[in-house]
């Protein structure tokens, strides 16, 4: 299956993925036929400058989801929350459904409606995300900050093309299952898709705003495919640390603008950030896969396990041994 779609004025995601796939809508809710797999998804229109859609489905095809970049530059601003979630029965089991938690962890994409993007879903996989499309005044009249930084400021003048990254915590998870809940037959129903969508929000941007203020280079879809490509290459591999000279030679890109846009992308240098997945990944092992301390030890490099401890303490605020068995 494979869906191209552009984001112009008085686009509608819901009807024209009806009508391409032949599907009938009923209240701005699309409900996926079995013929093509199960699940449904839901627009609301929050403002007419506030959008939300709600993705939930498995397909039984291979899925292609293309947003084309528009003829001409467009104001929306799009972000996209990812929920995927750790397999069900991934724990205690050590084979490599666990270990892909790593490639495929939660996250958030911030970027200009105007920059294309693709994703693939692969048959028969559980497809969660939700996406807040808004136009940069409104969100700027929302935030009302006095003092922003570069991040911000490129986010809402919406000048050159954009796209961040940051990961998605369980604070965003909880407001998401919220926003999926809602009754909207409640009377009070809209007032409610407002709240919560304005804490993920404050969450979203209290994060960018402690990001360091570097100025923003302009990036586009063949930049954020190479950036992918490299936080791929240090994550599939997190047992020893990644070489600059090899992942520049692999993405085709210099030293300089690779440390420069993924930094920007990602908000840390890529050490730091191949650090702080490692560290995830052995949060993971330890309490999801059932590793022992020195299995997830030597798994991610470290022949010195008081090292290892040392660094999980500094990231999670208590050694992996503790970590282990709290709750």
């Amino acid at each position: 299956m494979i869906f191209e779609f552009t984001v112009l004025p008085g686009f509608n995601f819901v009807t024209s993925f009806a009508e391409k796939f032949k599907i009938p809508v009923f209240k701005d809710k699309l409900i996926i036929p079995t013929k093509l797999g199960e699940g449904y998804i839901k627009k609301i229109d929050v403002d007419a400058d506030l959008k939300l859609l709600t993705h939930h489905y498995t397909l039984k095809q291979d899925f292609h989801l293309k947003r084309l970049a528009p003829p001409e530059g467009s104001n929306f601003i799009s972000i996209v929350f990812n929920s995927t979630e750790i397999p069900t029965n991934c724990k205690g089991n050590k084979q490599s459904i666990c270990t892909s938690f790593k490639k495929n962890g939660s996250a958030i994409h911030i970027s200009s409606s105007s920059l294309g993007t693709e994703t693939f879903f692969p048959a028969n996989s559980e497809i969660y995300f939700t996406v807040l499309g808004i136009e940069p005044r409104f969100l700027a009249s929302l935030l009302n900050v006095k003092k922003t930084n570069k991040i911000v400021e490129t986010i809402l003048n919406g000048k050159t093309d954009f796209f961040f990254h940051e990961q998605m915590s369980p604070d965003f998870k909880h407001i998401l299952k919220q926003l999926d809940e809602i009754n909207q037959q409640d009377k009070l129903s809209h007032l409610y898709y407002k709240i919560k969508i304005q804490e993920l929000l404050y969450l979203l941007f209290g994060k960018l705003l402690n990001r360091e203020n570097e100025t923003h280079s302009s990036i586009n879809k063949a930049d954020v495919d190479k950036i992918y490509n490299i936080r791929t290459a240090i994550i599939s591999e997190l047992s020893s640390p990644p070489s600059l000279h090899e992942l520049a030679k692999t993405a085709g890109m210099s030293e300089t603008k690779m440390k420069q846009l993924f930094k920007q992308t990602f908000g840390d240098s890529i050490y730091n950030y191949y650090q702080r997945a490692r560290m995830d990944q052995a949060s993971f092992l330890l309490k999801q896969a059932a590793y022992s301390v020195t299995e997830v030890g030597y798994q991610l490099g470290f022949s010195n396990l008081s090292h290892f401890s040392r660094l999980f303490q500094k990231h999670h605020g208590l050694t992996p041994k503790k970590f282990t068995s709290v709750g």
